[in-house]
Formats: C-alpha cells, sequence, structure tokens
C-alpha cells in the first residue's frame, strides 16, 4: 500500500537521460521551492503508461501553473525512457528507478507483473514544499488511472 498522506515523502536520487547524458534527479532540490508531482508507472511500451504519460504531457503547462514539476517513474533504464519519449513525442521528465529502491521506499511495488517481474505500480504522489505527501494514489489495477483531477486539487491547496 502506497505511503499515507502527511508522511515526509522520501528523498532519492534517479537518473533520467538528457541531451547531454545521464543526469541525477534529487527530490530534495525541490524543497522550498515548489510542488513535486511523482507518477509511478509499470512499464514503458505499454499502452496505458503511453497514454499517461503523453496525456500529461500535453497537460504539462497546467501543472506548472500550479506551481508542480512532474516526473514519471519506472524500472525501466533511462536509454528506454530516451528511446520511448522520443517515439511517443513524451516531454514529462523520466526517472530511471531501475534497482526498484524508490519504488520500494514509497511502497508501490506491483508483484510479478504479467509474469515478467516485479515493477513500480501505477501510483501518484503530491509532494508539498516541505517535502510531505499532500496526496497519495494507487491504483487498484496498472490498467487504471490516478484521479488527475484530485491531484490537482491538492495542488490548488
Amino acid at each position: 500500500m502506497a505511503l499515507a498522506v502527511g508522511t515526509k515523502a522520501p528523498d532519492f536520487t534517479l537518473k533520467t537521460k538528457t541531451a547531454d547524458g545521464l543526469k541525477d534527479i534529487k527530490l530534495s532540490d525541490h524543497l522550498g521551492k515548489d510542488q513535486v508531482v511523482l507518477l509511478f508507472f509499470p512499464l514503458a511500451y505499454t499502452g496505458v503508461c503511453t497514454q499517461e504519460m503523453c496525456d500529461i504531457s500535453n497537460g504539462l503547462s497546467g501543472y506548472a501553473s500550479l506551481g508542480a514539476t512532474v516526473y514519471g517513474i519506472s524500472v525501466d533504464s533511462p536509454f528506454t525512457h530516451e528511446a520511448w519519449a522520443k517515439a511517443n513525442k513524451i516531454t514529462v521528465t523520466l526517472l530511471s528507478d531501475l534497482n526498484k529502491t524508490t519504488t520500494k521506499a514509497y511502497d508501490v511495488v506491483f508483484l510479478n507483473l504479467a509474469g515478467v517481474g516485479d515493477t513500480s505500480a501505477r501510483a501518484a504522489f503530491v509532494i508539498g514544499k516541505d517535502g510531505v505527501i499532500k496526496y497519495a494514489e494507487q491504483t487498484p489495477t496498472p490498467k487504471d488511472l490516478p484521479s488527475f483531477e484530485k491531484i490537482k486539487a491538492a495542488l490548488a491547496k
């Protein structure tokens, strides 16, 4: 079960692939500056995950206007993320949790997805400038999307 609202969000350092190479992204770099939306998803190149990240990419300015930075997190490599993002025009910053340390810290592991192994569950967290979780949701199945209306409402508070 996902970490609860009111819990201090575990810090992390995850890799993303940029034009300049691999870059570290740290949650703690946002403290006192902006809110963060973490969108955990099972796997790149799957239908629901592609649709979710494409939809979020198309609406990124709405999150920015609410003072939030959005990250997509999965157990895929940063190189897979880069290829997937290019192929699908995904502009959300994608973070690689290849070792599943952040997925485990947020307690959103989906065990043995489709018989291929453990992945991130589909989950969403809103983290305030103070580093505390303001909204948390793990969907019942990987096919279900989080409530983006509730995410935006939490950001607006």
